[in-house]
């Protein structure tokens, strides 16, 4: 599962994406700096990890993942091929969540591609853009259902009128994701279509280090301008993050965040907030050899779950023996669950919760 970072150039996603992934993209004071996308694979902070490593004393430890890619910022004209307007496009369509970094801190040093800061203004640039963008793909299959409703066919005609709905909405500006459909209207016609405005969006209000906590009223503005989008807002201070990520030591970062009053570093907020807007959780194995957080899909079976293991968990699953972590907390050992009666045998039709800790037994 892939979360992609954009905004307009120069508004901090190269350094967000360093700091997130501890690669090194290119970071500089001119627009364009990112051209190729670059990959990291982000670990998922997760506390109840470090609590399953102490209690069971694993060999290793293997955490859950994210991918983050940095794209090619964008500026206006680019659905009609502006700037790299056709290669950002082509590399957001790929990712399965946005993560919108919006410019909220005052600085004459660093240009602004429109010489001023609003991040209203920057948001509504970039979503104007995958919103004429996404017209055109729904232009393409309006145009086919037209015909086939024409004949009184009743399937294109429902799908017709879903279509149209959309287009209303992008033509007034919405996002697909902003637009009302029912869950079964969203998933016949509209997912398939893979509409840029239709994925989750987490929008990152990148401001000065005097407003890591409270804000300020850029952020404000932001908060007001996609309250009815069903987006995520993160406050983070991108250059601040970056200062603390560069410590080597774990005392030299603590120190630095008690310093700005902060309880953990804003990456982390962002990570998670990241891990659940791609609609994802974590189950956990623990054993001696390995304790591992594993990436499911919310409202994932125990076979599918299995599955991610091994697709050889999925086809031969016979049943899941299931710890909820906070038995596995309290008790400390999957012995003294047992004897305490608290772990469960579940089937197929088991739908797995955030922090199970599981074993599968399988037949190939």
């Amino acid at each position: 599962m892939k979360a992609g970072i954009v905004g307009l150039p120069n508004v901090g996603k190269s350094t967000l994406f360093n700091c997130l992934s501890n690669a090194k993209a290119q970071s500089a004071n001119f627009p364009f700096c990112t051209i190729e996308p670059n990959i990291g694979v982000v670990t998922v902070p997760d506390t109840r990890l470090t609590t399953l490593e102490s209690l069971v004393q694993p060999e290793r430890v293997q955490p859950a993942t994210v991918d983050i890619v940095d794209i090619a910022g964008l500026v206006r004209g680019a659905s009609k091929g502006e700037g790299l307007g056709n290669q950002f496009l082509a590399n957001i369509r790929e990712t399965d969540a946005i993560i919108h970094v919006l410019r909220c801190f005052d600085n004459d040093n660093i240009i602004h591609v429109d010489q001023s800061v609003d991040p209203v203004r920057d948001r509504d640039t970039i979503d104007m853009e995958l919103q004429l963008k996404d017209l055109e793909s729904l232009d393409k299959r309006l145009e086919r259902v037209q015909k086939t409703a024409r004949t009184g066919n009743k399937e294109a005609q429902q799908e017709l009128a879903v279509l149209q709905r959309v287009k209303t909405g992008l033509e007034s500006a919405k996002a697909v994701r902003a637009i009302e459909l029912t869950d079964k209207e969203h998933t016949a016609y509209i997912k398939p279509l893979q509409l840029i405005t239709d994925k989750p969006v987490l929008y990152v209000c990148n401001v000065d280090e005097a407003s890591a906590i409270a804000g300020n009223h850029y952020v404000t503005a932001v908060r007001e301008a996609v309250k009815d989008e069903k987006a995520e807002v993160v406050v983070l201070a991108v250059a601040t993050e970056a200062d603390i990520a560069a410590l080597e030591s774990f005392e030299d970062r603590q120190l630095f965040l008690d310093d700005l009053g902060l309880e953990e570093p804003g990456s982390s907020v962002l990570i998670r907030a990241a891990y659940t807007l791609l609609k994802l959780q974590t189950y956990f194995t623990a054993g001696e050899k390995e304790v591992r957080a594993w990436t499911i899909n919310i409202g994932d079976t125990a076979p599918q779950a299995a599955g991610v293991i091994h697709t050889d968990f999925e086809k031969g699953f016979i049943r899941a023996e299931v710890i909820q972590y906070a038995d596995f907390e309290s008790h400390g050992s999957e012995a003294k669950v047992k004897e305490a009666g608290k772990m469960r045998v579940e089937g197929k039709d088991y739908v797995v919760q955030d922090g199970d800790v599981m074993h599968f037994r399988f037949n190939v």
